[in-house]
């Protein structure tokens, strides 16, 4: 794999562009001071030249330099992410463009906020989530509706509250919009949208409409109460506010409106953590969360969710949202959308609507290897001819269908080799955010209306839209520059997420070499053919059928594998993680198939263990993330996956012996 086309975006495994790295970063340092100097450039210095004689001075500098050595020093046992040799977690190098932009941009410390605390990055941030927009394939031509909209977050955590937040916000809307019609006894005539009158429509009506029903129903409404009086039209608003759930909170919101039950929110089994702690800060209980069985590949099962819909719709149950996962944090499988939004489809015409959003944390880059220069989608046929295996027929059109989802959630720190914490939340409607806004005098003054001027302008103040304040409109910078650099398209940055995948297939074959060698010691499985770059396995030696011993077994080689307080990341030959994939998250039928493919006994894999000595409630799996660009290289003839790869079988046979050689000593004592 010829790597040289990546060799400009990365500061490198050892270094290797410190010359260029160090010239940048001091020519742009210089640049700022002498930004500083020439703001006012008659304003007198405010720290004297003669400062730096005194005691008091000099003390405190020296303070500061032994700290920072001290800092730098303990840093030393940082995991080395940039090395070739860690494949766990999903980190690696970093990119050279947004590495620099940040670090630059701190100097400034904007606040993204709002304009008037940052200048230039609140418009970048804009930008950025206009990018990833046209990188799904969401319309962000101002002139046609919907028009999407996005902007960064800390991470995917804060974006998936996000989604919810605005589905709660656009679900409920058209009840408070009927109440308060019936509050101000209004007269308003059959809505297009309802095909009745607005207070003749009846909770599950209002309840279950689409995002753009709600905000033309809203636009429909407010324009019919303005032609009765302008001011009448003030009331009605300020009487609308007084109605939504955001200002009566969720318990009076319902205990006011009997029959209206608490909406679920769908996900599959293989959901992040981050989705049941999204449903406690929203205020639904993790009860409402329902999850959704996934197939023997770890993607979610639409029978099931089916299922689930059909009995929603014949008990009034309201359904919030369903989620899809465009690689899953444990084995980076894609769920299907394109059949999760036909399922919309049908059961939208049966009268029960549920906002869809996509979990895109880790693979939301992928896209860009489906994305031409022009926005239009790279052809199937021609994607495929860059790989073995990937995409499939399923990937391709689950990722090619997120342009018909509602939000979207991507995480720049991911895939997008950007220094932490970035996150991104992308809405195909931006028109929802008329439903999200919040005042704070001190930070958004009153303006007119800007409905209707462009993007830059009308989320300027971008604190009112988002779930969170103060932001550091240096991530903003840092993921601008990098698309800018790399743009998001199929010859851009595409061709860095396409270079991983190629190495996680070329990993992936030299895994099932290995699987061969080791035949007649350890079964070594890889129970799910990876969709994107994760790649995990089960070992278990051979004649084991104990799925406890197996655990161990896999946590002693893991042991050899993982960061300790004990060890210093130096002395690793190689840095993994690992996973446990939990019996209560598979269904029967892929629990007694994993069982089988690894030997064990399918009764000892259970829900809830009764019998420590013999049951377990989790299978142990090595994880591997293959994203550092520099695994396997034409160059210099490296590869650091036949490295891994002797370095596992080492491990292995190692750690039969020991167990080969602890079963004598027990047998001697025995005796």
């Amino acid at each position: 794999m010829n790597l040289e086309f990546l060799a400009p975006y990365f500061l490198g495994p050892y270094g290797e562009n410190n010359d260029i790295f160090e010239k940048v970063l001091t020519e742009l340092l210089r640049d700022h001071i002498y930004w500083r100097r020439n703001i006012h450039p008659e304003d007198l210095p405010s720290i004297s030249t003669f400062a730096s004689q005194e005691p008091e001075y000099q003390q405190a500098i020296a303070k500061l330099r032994a700290e920072l050595h001290k800092l730098t020093a303990s840093l030393k046992q940082s995991v080395p992410f940039f090395s070739p040799r860690y494949i766990g977690h999903m980190c690696s190098d970093l990119m050279m463009p947004g590495l620099i932009a940040q670090m630059i941009t701190t100097l400034y410390n904007p606040n993204n906020v709002s304009f008037e605390a940052a200048t230039v990055t609140v418009d970048l941030e804009l930008k950025v989530g206009k990018q990833y927009a046209e990188m799904f394939g969401f319309n962000i031509d101002e002139d046609k509706a919907p028009c999407a909209w996005g902007h960064l977050t800390s991470g995917g955590t804060v974006a998936n509250y996000e989604s919810l937040w605005n589905f709660r916000a656009a679900k409920y809307y058209p009840i408070a919009l009927a109440e308060a019609a019936k509050r101000l006894q209004l007269t308003l005539p059959s809505s297009k949208i309802l095909n009745k009158p607005l207070i003749d429509a009846s909770l599950w009506q209002l309840s279950n409409l689409s995002i753009d029903q709600v905000l033309a129903l809203k636009e429909e409404t407010e324009s019919t109460v303005k032609e009765l009086g302008t001011n009448l039209l003030l009331d009605y608003k300020d009487c609308v506010d007084q109605e939504r759930i955001e200002s009566l909170g969720p318990a009076y919101f319902f205990t006011r409106h009997i029959g209206l039950k608490q909406p679920l929110v769908l996900v599959p089994s293989s959901a992040h953590y981050s989705w049941q702690k999204a449903m406690r800060v929203m205020g639904f209980g993790s009860d409402q969360l329902i999850k959704i069985p996934v197939h023997s590949n770890m993607r979610l099962d639409t029978g099931s969710l089916r299922t689930v819909l059909e009995s929603a719709l014949n008990k009034n149950m309201p359904i919030l949202s369903c989620v899809g996962i465009l690689g899953t944090t444990e084995f980076g499988t894609i769920d299907p959308i394109h059949e999760i939004l036909q399922l919309r489809d049908d059961y939208r015409a049966k009268g029960l609507e549920f906002y869809t959003h996509v979990d895109a944390a880790w693979g939301g880059y992928l896209a860009s290897m489906f994305r031409e220069e022009d926005g239009s989608e790279v052809s199937h046929d021609h994607i495929k001819e860059k790989f073995n295996y990937f995409p499939s027929d399923e990937v391709y059109q689950s990722i090619t269908s997120i342009k018909d989802v509602d939000s979207v959630t991507i995480d720049p720190h991911k895939l997008g080799y950007l220094p932490f914490g970035a996150g991104g939340f992308i809405s195909r409607n931006q028109e929802i955010t008329q439903l999200l806004t919040q005042e704070a005098p001190y930070v958004f003054e009153e303006t007119e209306t800007l409905d209707h001027h462009p993007a830059s302008q009308q989320f300027e103040k971008l604190g009112q839209f988002i779930m969170e304040g103060s932001k550091p409109g240096s991530v903003a910078a840092a993921a601008y520059v990098t698309h800018q650099v790399l743009p998001l398209n199929h010859h851009h940055f595409g061709r860095v997420i396409r270079q991983s995948i190629k190495t996680a297939e070329y990993f992936y074959d030299k895994l099932l070499e290995l699987q061969e060698r080791l035949k007649e010691h350890v079964t070594l499985c890889l129970p799910y053919t990876p969709d994107t770059n994760l790649i995990c396995i089960a070992i278990n030696p051979v004649n084991n059928r104990s799925l406890v011993k197996l655990n161990a077994f896999t946590q002693q080689i893991y042991s050899k594998l993982k960061i300790s307080r004990e060890t210093s990341p130096r002395d690793q030959e190689f840095i993994g993680s690992s996973t446990h994939l939990m019996r209560r998250n598979v269904s029967d039928s892929h629990a007694e198939e994993l069982c089988h493919m690894l030997g064990v006994m399918p009764d000892d894999y259970v829900k809830k263990v009764e019998h420590k000595s013999r049951q377990s409630d989790r299978l142990m799996l090595l994880r591997h993330t293959i994203m550092n660009p520099w695994l396997v290289s034409d160059n210099d003839g490296t590869d650091y996956v036949t490295k891994y790869c002797d370095y596992l079988e080492e491990l292995i046979l190692d750690n039969l012996d020991n167990e080969f050689n602890s079963a004598l000593v027990r047998k001697a004592q025995a005796v």
